[in-house]
């Protein structure tokens, strides 16, 4: 199927514009890759220190021509969804000696769980762990041992910044081995009740507790749509994962040979072997293109706008908030899975899972199905989906229909005809609104501002009875620069009671919403950010905004409104406690939102 003219055309103007930077990586990339093996260029003392610490595998890295794996791991066991990772360096260690190779663990790198920072100052180091996590990891691979590195990483900000450390090193093959999701708990739409119902006094903190244990309730990624999975359902569409490896259970037959599948198939794709497919070739510009399509097709989290561009940057590709409208406005949305519905990612795997979405949209022309991906054979292999037979990964054909429509639908029959994002611009700044799960009515809001400086103002103000009218409310000094861009989340259920009241509300803010942000209207990320002197930091109380996500524009109607002096904060106390002083450096150096508000690329 010839692709969508559209997604050409995106493609093309990523390509122009990322001309000079890509062809500077990819000369890099050639430069390191012509050096040859790694280890030869490592002096005896060396090699030595390299491998004093594994015996039973010494004499084969010293003499051996087989490839020796690199493990780069996020595993600490406060990440639900990275508990599992603790028994995967054996079984890495175990699939490739039995091939007569090695693997070594290379090194770890810090994973935060924004589920445990929610609303706390802890979040205000979220983001920026993304770059530490890339440099971490540079780090780890800066022994200059490896022929490939495997890369265990599932949430937030950790496969970003996996991410742009395999493009980095992207002269030697990456593979992404992932976890997969906890078994499914309290439904989600219950969830969500309870937190409603304890926002308003109705429940007490015992049931709200009840509640939120039955849902985050063992070991795996939670089960909700939000970033950590769709960074699953983008190392898939990336070419990183092997086939259908992304909601597969923890600690599961199937999951273990998932696993031993990828370790043997870095093997296959060394520069020792004859099927040489270095990350950096995997990680271009089409790669990128129909990760976005993957995002927008399942309704995936807004955080991964802001990470997509930084790790591009990485790999020399230039991507831009248009990119993303552009590929909205023709990929049609296909799941409804929570916070856009009531399922959660079980019952999506269940449905058909990515395996049916692939194949549909490779069928449709809305992917590029000539990509190098790790597997091989283009993208349609990973429309295909894992089976076990005799211990080992087997491939069949994926399912062709869908098996439960009110969860995954065809893309001539979508939930709606456009994707889950939209970019919005006005003479506020640019930003995104994820509309997947706000309803069509609730889409255009002009409003009365009401603004304030942080969350918790937003709250007292909601306890002290002062939303009474429709009211679009600003959070301004949520940025990078300001406070480390912490996420908003808890916001959620206050807003959601306003709109379950009748109001009309929507929130305007230069700072971030969660993966798992909802029903009401949320423009985020707007850039410049108002501590940059952006035109948030000019609003006050009254003037009239409309956020229009329809017409894709954020607008302060109040003549004379932005022909006032920018505000200027006192943000001194976010500059220390609970490590923030470690990450002053990070806040001074951040750049834009709109282009990953990274520190290092």
């Amino acid at each position: 199927m010839p692709v969508n003219p559209a997604i050409a055309e995106v493609t093309d103007r990523i390509i122009a514009r990322s001309t000079d930077s890509r062809r500077r990586y990819l000369d890099r990339m050639d430069a390191a890759a012509e050096s040859g093996p790694v280890r030869a260029h490592l002096t005896c003392g060396n090699q030595a220190h390299a491998y004093a610490g594994v015996p039973e595998d010494q004499d084969a890295l010293a003499n051996g021509r087989a490839a020796n794996l690199g493990i780069v791991s996020a595993y600490n066991d406060m990440l639900s969804a990275h508990r599992p990772f603790e028994r995967f360096p054996q079984l890495i260690r175990d699939a490739a000696r039995a091939k007569g190779a090695t693997a070594q663990v290379a090194g770890g790198v810090p994973a935060m769980c924004d589920g445990v920072t929610q609303g706390q100052p802890g979040m205000e180091l979220s983001l920026f762990s993304r770059d530490v996590i890339a440099l971490a990891a540079g780090v780890a691979l800066s022994h200059n041992c490896f022929d490939a590195a495997l890369y265990l990483g599932v949430c937030d900000k950790i496969v970003p910044g996996l991410v742009m450390a395999a493009a980095t090193f992207g002269h030697i093959p990456a593979v992404f081995l992932p976890a997969g999701p906890m078994p499914s708990g309290l439904p989600n739409d219950e969830k969500s009740r309870v937190r409603q119902q304890f926002a308003t006094g109705e429940v007490g903190r015992d049931e709200l507790m009840a509640a939120e244990m039955a849902s985050y309730h063992s070991p795996g990624t939670c089960t909700f749509y939000g970033t950590a999975n769709t960074n699953q359902m983008l190392m898939e569409f990336m070419g990183l994962h092997m086939p259908g490896a992304s909601f597969v259970n923890p600690d599961t037959p199937l999951r273990d040979a998932l696993t031993v599948a990828g370790v043997e198939r870095a093997m296959e794709i060394t520069a020792l072997g004859n099927d040489y497919r270095p990350a950096g070739r995997i990680l271009d510009e089409k790669a990128f293109v129909n990760g976005i399509v993957g995002l927008m097709a399942t309704g995936g989290s807004t955080n991964l706008v802001l990470h997509m561009p930084a790790m591009a940057r990485t790999a020399g590709i230039l991507l831009e908030l248009e990119d993303f409208d552009a590929i909205s406005s023709v990929t049609p949305l296909m799941a409804k899975v929570y916070p856009n519905g009531l399922a959660d990612v079980n019952h999506f795997h269940a449905a058909g899972g990515l395996g049916y979405m692939i194949g549909e949209l490779l069928s449709a022309g809305l992917l590029h199905d000539d990509t190098m991906t790790i597997h091989g054979e283009g993208l349609t292999a990973y429309a295909r989906e894992p089976k076990l037979v005799d211990g080992r990964v087997a491939y069949e054909p994926g399912p062709r229909k869908s098996e439960n429509e009110k969860i995954l639908r065809p893309p001539h029959d979508p939930f709606q005809a456009t994707g889950g994002l939209k970019q919005l611009v006005g003479n506020l700044g640019a930003g995104i609104m994820k509309v997947s799960a706000v309803a069509p009515e609730r889409q255009v809001i002009e409003a009365p501002a009401r603004v304030f400086e942080d969350q918790a103002s937003v709250k007292l103000a909601f306890r002290n009875g002062e939303f009474t009218s429709d009211t679009v409310v600003i959070v301004r000094f949520q940025g990078p620069k300001a406070n480390g861009m912490p996420e908003l989340h808890s916001l959620t259920p206050t807003l959601s009671v306003l709109q379950d009241r009748g109001l009309k509300v929507a929130l305007l803010t230069d700072g971030r919403m969660s993966g798992a942000s909802g029903k009401v209207p949320a423009a985020i990320h707007v850039s410049p950010e108002a501590v940059d002197g952006g035109p948030l930091s000019k609003l006050r109380d009254g003037d009239l905004v409309r956020v229009d996500a329809t017409n894709g524009t954020i607008d302060v109607l109040t003549a004379g409104a932005l022909d006032r002096p920018s505000v200027s904060p006192d943000l001194s106390a976010n500059s220390h406690g609970i490590g923030r002083e470690l990450f002053e450096i990070f806040r001074q150096n951040a750049g834009p939102a709109t282009s990953g508000a990274a520190n290092i690329v």
